[in-house]
């Protein structure tokens, strides 16, 4: 089944060729399948995850550099892949743990038997992951057959990051209704297995879009919003070139209809769209790391999986340039972040804990919480728990 004429050449398309510019390797539907040995209940890239598991980790042991073996490679893609399904957002959490914490597997050295921790994201540097984007990607549904198709996927290390559906933006409620299929896509009986290691999902059209992550409610969607005029800098990348091969494999089969077109707005400078905008802040791969390894949690013992909203994630950002400045004497400044009732303070405060542990230049943080009310202390002890 092509994709609707309609939708791919005003959303689908623009947002490929953005994801093209910021770093992603355009990977064709068969590519894909090759992937995944043609099991399409399968939505990790094997290969290109095993390839990365060798290339970023490394046993250190007696002052010798070693390899993973094979057999452990394949231990750790096996790990992530067939993680027991416990529920949508429990079964992401379990996901999560092992992408954030890596994965312990035991090896034998010199018939000394140690066990050494399995990385799959370099978390520290981003641009030493890779990063792969597809369109149209052919998810069997749970205990049937049939075949979603999400309008694009973004995969680090082979592993899907981030899944969206691109809409019309004229049509009525383009927005609402590609963040329904999304809803709709994660449920049991659908294709789950996607939504365990997405840690965006983005509904788009050309005049904007909004974000969340796996198992958000519609009203809680959001929209995002730098702190300034980033127009240049999208602009920059826009209208950047992208690689002859890259160009050739995205106007291939399904897409070809639209290369002419395509071809002749290059010759132009175009100004970019809301949707541009979006993608260059949540997915360029700097922004992508940074939000899924310091901007995610769960919440209600592993009920709920929340995402940093822009507020949340630019003051956090700035506090934490804020401590690491210091006066002549060595003290550190203060500060303060204004927050109204319900605009998500206590999550914040969460979020700031978690920057600061995460933050290996400030060792031992220490966190004091001061509160006016028995129900506050309440309330915010079981959000940090």
């Amino acid at each position: 089944m092509n994709p609707s004429f309609q939708e791919s050449p005003i959303s689908q398309i623009p947002a490929l060729r953005l994801l093209q510019q910021l770093g992603y390797t355009y990977l064709t539907p068969e590519e894909c399948a090759v992937e995944r040995k043609g099991k399409f209940g399968r939505v990790i890239l094997d290969t290109i995850l095993a390839n990365q598991l060798k290339r970023l980790n490394k046993i250190h042991f007696k002052g010798r550099e070693l390899p993973f073996t094979d057999e452990n490679i394949a231990k750790g893609i096996e790990a992530l892949r067939d993680i027991p399904f416990e529920g949508l957002v429990r079964t992401s959490e379990k996901a999560y743990d092992l992408l954030t914490l890596g994965k312990s597997l035991d090896q034998t050295i010199d018939n000394e038997t140690k066990g050494f921790t399995l990385r799959y994201i370099d978390w520290q540097n981003p641009r030493n992951n890779t990063f792969h984007v597809t369109a149209e990607f052919e998810v069997e549904r749970s205990g049937s057959h049939e075949t979603r198709r999400p309008d694009i996927v973004c995969f680090v290390n082979g592993i899907p990051f981030v899944v969206i559906e691109c809409k019309r933006p004229d049509a009525k409620n383009s927005l609402e209704e590609a963040i329904k299929q999304h809803i709709r896509n994660w449920q049991t009986s659908e294709i789950p297995q996607l939504f365990l290691y997405s840690q965006l999902v983005v509904a788009l059209n050309k005049n904007g879009g909004s974000y969340a992550t796996t198992g958000t409610s519609l009203k809680f969607w959001a929209k995002w919003k730098e702190m300034q005029d980033v127009t240049t800098q999208v602009r920059q990348v826009v209208n950047s070139p992208v690689r002859p091969e890259e160009h050739a494999k995205l106007f291939r089969g399904a897409f070809a209809f639209a290369q002419a077109d395509f071809e002749e707005q290059m010759m132009v400078d175009r100004a970019p769209t809301e949707q541009d905008k979006l993608l260059w802040s949540l997915c360029r791969p700097e922004r992508l790391i940074e939000l899924a390894r310091q901007f995610i949690l769960y919440d209600e013992g592993g009920a709920v999986k929340k995402v940093a909203r822009y507020q949340q994630y630019f003051a956090i950002k700035a506090t934490l340039d804020r401590v690491k400045q210091r006066d002549v004497q060595g003290r550190r400044k203060g500060g303060v972040i204004w927050q109204t009732q319900g605009s998500g303070k206590s999550l914040a405060m969460v979020l700031l804990g978690k920057a600061l542990a995460l933050d290996e230049s400030i060792p031992n943080p220490r966190i004091v919480i001061v509160t006016d009310r028995i129900d506050l202390d309440e309330q915010i002890t079981k959000t940090f728990h």
